[in-house]
């Protein structure tokens, strides 16, 4: 996983599709979702730590 894409393509595996129209609300749900992932044990350690260092860097490249 290195880019928002791919981000996206694992939550796509879980059924979930976000798109709001604002970047920052969209990023924001994101790694909502992701955590909310990782808290039920369906991603590990390793996916839920390189998806959240992807959407901090996306975040940034925002503001």
């Amino acid at each position: 996983m290195k880019t928002m894409y791919d981000v996206q393509q694992l939550l796509k595996r879980f059924g979930t599709i976000i798109y709001t129209g604002n970047p920052a609300a969209d990023l924001e749900l994101i790694q909502e979702e992701v955590r909310e992932l990782y808290n039920q044990k369906l991603i590990d350690v390793n996916e839920y730590k390189t998806a959240i260092l992807i959407i901090r860097s996306a975040n940034n490249k925002l503001q």
